[in-house]
C-alpha cells in the first residue's frame, strides 16, 4: 500500500517534470532551419541539408549512451541518471544561445545527445514502480506531460522567437528543465519485487539472450528505429513546409503551430490508447495503429493549404499517440524487472537512431523531391512496419503451436 501512494506520488511529479523538459526542448526545435538561415546567404537547398543534418547530429551520441545508461541505470539506480541528464541538457542549451554560425551548432548538438534520453529514462524509472496490468495506462498517463509541454512548446518557442530572438529563447528555455532537475530529486527512487524465480542482476549477454530469443520483443525494438524515422523525417523541413504554405509572416509562430497539434492529438490519445492496450492487447493494438498512422500520413502529399496540413498533424498526432507507451508497455511485460532498464535502454537507442536517420532522409528527399515526397515515403515506410510486426506474431504464434501440443 505504501508502495502504491509512493508510485502515485512520483508518477504526478514525473508527469511536470517530462511537461518542463517537453516544452523546453519544443521550444527551439521548430525553428532550427529559421536560425540557420541567420548565419549567412544560403540556398534552401542548402538550409534543408543542415537543418537535418544537425536535428539529427544530437542522436548520434544518444545512440551510443542510451543503452550504457540503461544499464548503469539497472545497477545504481535511474534518478542519479536523470539529474545528470537533466543538467547535461540545461547547459547545452544555455550554450545554443551563444552560437554565431552552421558548425558551431552542429558540434554543440553533437554533444548535447550525450544527456539525451530524460524524456525514455523517465520511463523507465516509472515502469519498474508499475504492475504489468496497469503499464499501458500509468505510460499512457506519463506521455501526456511530455505531449502537454510538448504541445505548448513550440507555441512559446514561436512567440519568444518572435519576440526575443532565437539566442534569448535557447537561453530563456534552458531554466526551464532546471526545473525538471529539482523535481526529480523530490522522488523516491524503488522497485516493485522481482518474482521468486527472476534473478537481481542480469549480464549484458543474458539481456541479449532474452531478447533475441523473442521474436515479438526483437521486432518491436528493431521497428523502433523505422518508426522514429517516420516521424522525424518531416520534423526539420516543417517551417520550410509552412513558409511555402502560409507565407513568411510570423513563421515561427505558425510552424509551432504546427508542431502543436501533433501534441493535441497525442495529449487527447495517449493515456486513452494505453488503456486499452492493457485489456485488449498492447501488441495487437501497435499493429492496428501503425496501420492507421501509415494512411493518415499519405494525404499530406496532396496539401495545398495550410489548413490542410494542421488537420493532418492533429489526426496524425491521435493516432500515433499510442505507439510509445504502447512499445514500453510491452517491454515491461516482456522484460524482468532487473534488465528493464538495459532492454530500454536498447529501445531508447534504436529510437534515436530513427531520430538520427529521419531528419536527415527527410531533408535530402525533400531538397532533391519536394515536400509531397516526404509524406509518401513516410506513409510507406509506417505501412511496411505494420506488415512487418504483424509477420512476427504469426511466426511466433506458429512457433508455440508445436509446444503447446507437446505439453
Amino acid at each position: 500500500m505504501l508502495e502504491h501512494k509512493q508510485a502515485s506520488r512520483n508518477l504526478k511529479i514525473m508527469w511536470f517534470a517530462n511537461f518542463f523538459v517537453g516544452a523546453s526542448m519544443t521550444m527551439v526545435l521548430p525553428f532550427i532551419s529559421l536560425l540557420i538561415e541567420t548565419y549567412g546567404d544560403y540556398s534552401s537547398t542548402y538550409v534543408q541539408h543542415w537543418a537535418g543534418w544537425t536535428f539529427a547530429v544530437t542522436f548520434v551520441t544518444a545512440f551510443i549512451f542510451a543503452p550504457i545508461w540503461g544499464r548503469i541505470g539497472d545497477h545504481y539506480g535511474r534518478k542519479k541518471i536523470l539529474i545528470f541528464s537533466g543538467l547535461g541538457l540545461a547547459s547545452s542549451l544555455f550554450l545554443m544561445g551563444f552560437v554565431s554560425s552552421v558548425w558551431e551548432l552542429f558540434v554543440l548538438r553533437f554533444f548535447t545527445g550525450i544527456f539525451t534520453g530524460f524524456i525514455p529514462m523517465s520511463q523507465a524509472y516509472i515502469s519498474t514502480q508499475t504492475p504489468k496490468e496497469k503499464a499501458g495506462q500509468v505510460l499512457g498517463t506519463l506521455q501526456t506531460g511530455n505531449i502537454t509541454g510538448s504541445l505548448m512548446g513550440p507555441l512559446l518557442g514561436g512567440l519568444l522567437a518572435d519576440s526575443v530572438g532565437f539566442a534569448a529563447t535557447f537561453q530563456t528555455t534552458s531554466f526551464s528543465i532546471v526545473i525538471s532537475v529539482i523535481l526529480v530529486l523530490t522522488t523516491k527512487e524503488f522497485k516493485l519485487k522481482a518474482k521468486a524465480e527472476e534473478k537481481k542482476s542480469y549480464s549484458s549477454k543474458e539481456v541479449f539472450s532474452h531478447i533475441i530469443h523473442n521474436p515479438v520483443l526483437i521486432t518491436v525494438l528493431l521497428l523502433s528505429t523505422l518508426i522514429q524515422v517516420a516521424n522525424f523525417s518531416i520534423q526539420p523541413i516543417l517551417s520550410l513546409f509552412v513558409n511555402e504554405l502560409h507565407g513568411a509572416a510570423h513563421l515561427a509562430f505558425f510552424s509551432g503551430l504546427a508542431f502543436s497539434l501533433t501534441g493535441l492529438g497525442n495529449l487527447l490519445m495517449a493515456r486513452k490508447w494505453g488503456s486499452i492496450g492493457d485489456s485488449f492487447g498492447h501488441i495487437k493494438l501497435l499493429v492496428i495503429l501503425l496501420f492507421i498512422t501509415g494512411l493518415v500520413y499519405l494525404p499530406g502529399a496532396f496539401i495545398t493549404e495550410y489548413w490542410q496540413l494542421l488537420l493532418i498533424r492533429f489526426v496524425l498526432g491521435a493516432a500515433m499517440g499510442g505507439l510509445i507507451p504502447l512499445r514500453v508497455a510491452y517491454i515491461r511485460r516482456e522484460a524482468p524487472i532487473a534488465m528493464q532498464g538495459e532492454v530500454l535502454g536498447y529501445n531508447t537507442s534504436l529510437q534515436f537512431l530513427g531520430n538520427m536517420i529521419g531528419p536527415s532522409i527527410g531533408g535530402i528527399i525533400s531538397g532533391y523531391y519536394g515536400f509531397s515526397s516526404v509524406f509518401v515515403t513516410t506513409s510507406v515506410l509506417l505501412l511496411i512496419c505494420g506488415f512487418i510486426l504483424l509477420a512476427a506474431i504469426r511466426k511466433q504464434a506458429k512457433a508455440m503451436k508445436p509446444s503447446v501440443r507437446a505439453s
